[in-house]
């Protein structure tokens, strides 16, 4: 049975590459064009598209950030 090679372009360059298992740096034709895309990764030039992420708690009131044993304790 043949075994058929697929070429696909660089995702940095476009240059033409042979996406096989010789291939060291597919999809991406050369060791430098893996770094520049893992940079603009590193830099945030590439995003994924969706609704920003709120990173605050749900509750960010101060009873909810106090720990538990403190809610009891009163002064007069």
């Amino acid at each position: 049975m043949a075994q058929h090679s697929v070429t696909v372009d660089c995702p940095t360059c476009g240059r033409k590459v042979e996406f096989v298992a010789s291939s060291r740096w597919r999809p991406f034709c050369s060791e430098r064009c893996r770094t520049v895309d893992l940079g603009a990764w590193a830099s945030e030039r590439y995003r994924i598209a969706g609704d920003a992420r709120d990173d605050s708690p749900a509750d960010a009131s101060a009873d909810a950030l106090a720990p538990a044993g403190d809610a009891a304790i009163r002064e007069d």
